[in-house]
């Protein structure tokens, strides 16, 4: 339940949720966000492990993908209420990458947006097509008079304030100005970035790579957003991100990232 008069929404690509289960339920335990998508389950439907996140007391829902891939969306007492599975546009498109229902009253898509490298090349290709259906099905959300919440692994980092050392990512996908371009399209239909609006230009990141203790000293990028539509914006009081997670042995490079709305508006 809903603690207080506050709401906590979380995103976290955990990176193999078979692997990282102890994580996963030990940021649970702790921190009690209400709703969560989870992104990179790499894990088949069959081997989600619904019955631990039942004891931890989450309903949830879930698309799995051999390897890699995969979504799911959790609330705390409560079981998430599904609406859609799959980003409409494409039928041919079988990557586990978008899950959308209605959680403690708000619409909520969790997402994992293509990577797209190497660049240029078909991934960067199918990235950018993806971003357009995105965007597509997001102009049908951001107007509803209902509180709705985009939230996920997007694989973009949006400006040069968002990443440690702009020029060593010059050749990523993830920073290439048609990527850029798409993600402030995306914003400038009425969605707000939560993170951004509440930190301003302070360098915040949530997602550290393996290589050199890039998290032990805070190198990073903010590639995990959360994005409200204007009903929902108006209740954002606070932003953040759940570093001690990625500080832990074997843990996803990732960190859970997170908004609290006020409960009720």
């Amino acid at each position: 339940m809903p603690r207080g008069n506050t709401l906590k929404l979380a995103t976290f690509n955990v990176n193999g949720i078979g692997t990282r289960l102890p994580h996963l339920l030990e940021w649970l335990d702790k921190e009690k966000p209400d709703v969560v998508a989870l992104q990179e389950l790499k894990a088949l439907d069959d081997a989600f492990p619904v019955d631990a996140l039942e004891k931890a007391g989450y309903g949830a829902i879930w698309q799995g993908q051999r390897s890699w891939n995969g979504v799911a969306l959790l609330g705390r007492d409560t079981m998430p209420v599904e609406s859609r599975r799959g980003l409409p546009g494409d039928p041919d498109d079988e990557q586990s990458r978008y899950i959308e229902a209605a959680v403690h009253g708000i619409v909520v898509a969790g997402i994992y947006l293509p990577n797209g490298n190497p660049q240029p090349g078909p991934k960067f290709d199918y990235k950018l097509e993806w971003m357009a259906r995105l965007a597509r099905h997001a102009r049908t959300l951001v107007g509803l008079p209902h509180p709705v919440a985009i939230i996920g692994d997007f694989n973009v980092i949006p400006t040069d304030d968002d990443v440690y050392d702009p020029k060593s990512w010059r050749k990523d996908a993830l920073i290439q100005p048609g990527t850029r371009a798409a993600y402030v399209a995306l914003l400038e239909q009425g969605w707000t970035d939560s993170l951004r609006h509440v930190h301003g230009d302070q360098r915040i990141y949530t997602f550290w790579d393996y290589f050199r203790q890039h998290a032990e000293r805070d190198r990073g990028l903010r590639i995990d957003h959360l994005l409200l539509n204007p009903v929902l914006a108006k209740r954002l009081k606070d932003a953040g991100v759940d570093r001690w997670v990625r500080l832990q042995e074997k843990a996803s490079d990732h960190a859970p990232t997170w908004v609290e709305i006020s409960a009720t508006r």
